[in-house]
């Protein structure tokens, strides 16, 4: 699934946010807040092996440290994926916009019947 981090409308920084707004996706604050966290991790994942890749291309294999060198492109993305909004912020506000898929697995509320 590809997440376009550049173009999310998320805060790039701390902003005071009205629960009721996440509460009303749910109907419950505390399983609102799981369904963002999760989204977080999961963004958080895509987001890092993202970055991970980008970097790979300039690895060493020398562990010679004479040889290490600032490479001004790694320095650049590096400072990209910095200024990217968090991945909990993205999840918020994908929730608030209802672009958030969640489903809620009922328990079976049957109980094993004893036979005397």
């Amino acid at each position: 699934m590809a997440v376009d981090f550049k173009n999310s409308n998320a805060e790039r920084t701390t902003v005071t946010r009205n629960l009721v707004d996440l509460e009303d996706k749910t109907g419950n604050i505390y399983e609102s807040i799981v369904v963002v966290s999760k989204r977080a991790n999961q963004l958080s994942k895509i987001l890092k092996e993202e970055l991970t890749s980008k970097l790979s291309e300039f690895a060493t294999t020398s562990d010679n440290l004479e040889e290490v060198f600032e490479n001004r492109e790694q320095i650049e993305i590096s400072r990209f994926y910095e200024k990217l909004p968090k991945p909990h912020s993205i999840a918020f506000e994908e929730m608030l916009e209802g672009n958030t898929y969640f489903r809620k697995v009922e328990e079976e509320e049957e109980k094993p019947s004893i036979e005397l």
